[in-house]
C-alpha cells in the first residue's frame, strides 16, 4: 500500500521550537518525528508515500534528497499555498499520481495503532473512509467521532466543548481512504478533512471508524514532546527497541558516567556528558555538551547544545545549539528557543524563551 503523510502545518503549537524548523523533523529520542511515522508504516507494509509539503519544504528535501528514509520511498507534494488538509490529500496524491486505496498519516502523531487491521476492517466495510479512533480523557481539543454498533461514523463533531461531547472517541489522524472519497475534493481547493469532506462522507452512510487502545500521542505541543520522549525512554511504545536497560549510550558518545548516574537516559552520538552530571529520564542529542555538576531530569537537550556547569534543567525543552550558562535553572516546562541568549545564574519556570 501507499501512504499520505500531512506535514505542511507551520508547528505554531511547538514555536518557538518550530520557528526555523518544521515539527516533523524536530528530534525525538534520536529519530526525527517524521522517521518514527515512517518506522510505523514500513511494519505495516508500506514502503511508499508522498509528503504533503507547505512550510519549509527545504528542510526535508535538503534532509532526504535521495528520497528514501527508514527503508520508504518518498515523493514530494509541495503546495504553493495551504490547501487545508482535504485540499493537501488530494494534491498529494494527484502529485505522485497514486491511484488506489491509500493510508494517510498525520505527520505530528506517533502510535502504535494496528494499520493492517485498520485497511482489513475498512475493506470488510466496503467504506469509502474509515478512521482510528482512540479514547482520551478530554475530547474538547479533538474531532469526536461517535458511531453506531457497526462501527458506521453517525457524525463528526470537530472539537465540541468537553461537557456536549458525546464520547471520548476522538479521530486520531490516521486514516483509510478510497479514490472516490478522494475525488469529492475539487483539485486546488482549500477544504478540510475534518469539516468538509467526512461530514460528507457521514450523509452518504460510507465513513467508518474502528477504535484502538494503542498507544497514541499528538506531539504537536513542547508538553505532548516531552511526554512522548520520556515514553519512548520507558519502553511504552511498542516499536522502541528497548529492552529495559537503564540508559541506552551512542558508542561515539564521549558520556563518563559514574554509577546510577544516568537512568532511563538516551545519549546521542558526538555527545559529551561530564563525569559529575547527573541524568534522569532525560534526552541528550546529537552533538550536545553537558559540562561538570548539570543535574538533568524528564527534559529533551537538543542537537549541539552547551549545558553550562552547575546547571539545573527540569521538565524542560533546551533547543539546538543552545547556550545555558553556568548556574543556570530551567525549570517547569520551559523551551528555549535555538540561539536563545540566557543570563549566567539565570532561573526560567514554564516560560517560552525565543531567539
Amino acid at each position: 500500500m501507499k501512504a499520505v503523510v500531512l506535514v505542511g502545518g507551520e508547528g505554531s503549537r511547538l514555536r518557538p521550537l518550530t520557528l526555523d524548523t518544521p515539527k516533523q523533523m524536530l528530534s525525538v529520542v534520536g529519530m526525527t518525528m517524521l522517521e518514527r511515522v515512517l518506522d510505523h508504516l514500513y511494519a505495516h507494509g508500506i514502503d511508499e508515500v508522498v509528503l504533503s509539503l507547505g512550510y519549509r519544504p527545504d528542510v526535508f528535501l535538503n534532509a532526504y534528497p535521495d528520497g528514501i528514509a527508514r527503508g520508504v520511498k518518498m515523493k514530494y507534494a509541495v503546495e504553493s499555498s495551504p490547501l487545508d488538509t482535504a485540499g493537501a490529500i488530494r494534491f498529494a496524491v494527484d502529485e505522485a499520481g497514486f491511484h488506489e486505496t491509500v493510508v494517510v498519516v498525520n505527520g505530528d502523531v506517533l502510535s502504535d495503532i494496528d494499520i493492517t487491521e485498520l485497511v482489513e476492517f475498512h475493506r470488510s466495510k466496503s467504506a469509502e473512509a474509515t478512521i482510528s479512533l482512540v479514547p482520551v480523557d478530554n475530547p474538547s481539543a479533538f474531532g469526536v467521532v461517535p458511531c453506531d454498533l457497526d462501527g458506521r461514523v453517525m457524525a463528526f463533531i470537530e472539537k465540541p466543548p468537553r461537557d456536549q461531547a458525546p464520547t471520548n472517541m476522538i479521530n486520531a489522524g490516521v486514516y483509510v481512504l478510497e479514490p472516490s472519497a478522494i475525488a469529492r475534493v475539487t483539485p486546488g481547493e482549500q477544504v478540510s478533512i475534518e469539516r468538509w469532506l467526512f461530514p460528507k462522507l457521514v450523509e452518504a452512510k460510507s465513513l467508518y471508524a474502528k477504535p484502538s487502545d494503542a498507544y497514541w500521542i499528538d506531539a504537536g505541543t513542547p508538553e505532548s514532546l516531552l511526554r512522548a520522549s520520556m515514553d519512548i525512554l520507558y519502553g511504552k511504545r511498542v516499536d522502541t527497541g528497548r529492552s529495559g536497560a537503564v540508559a541506552t549510550v551512542d558508542s561515539s558518545s564521549n558520556a563518563e558516567f559514574g554509577d546510577s548516574l544516568a537512568t532511563w537516559c538516551f545519549i546521542a552520538e558526538g555527545s559529551v556528558v561530564a563525569e559529575s552530571a547527573v541524568l534522569r529520564s532525560s534526552v541528550v542529542e546529537k552533538g550536545a555538551t553537558i559540562f561538570a555538576d548539570c543535574i538533568i531530569s524528564s527534559s529533551v537537550i537538543m542537537a549541539g547544545a552547551h549545558i553550562g556547569a552547575g546547571s539545573v534543567i527540569e521538565d524542560s525543552i533546551i533547543g539546538k545549539d543552545v547556550i545555558v550558562p553556568e548556574g543556570a535553572m530551567v525549570l517547569g516546562g520551559s523551551v528555549v528557543a535555538r540561539f536563545a541568549e540566557l543570563e549566567p545564574g539565570c532561573r526560567i519556570v514554564g516560560e517560552r524563551v525565543p531567539a
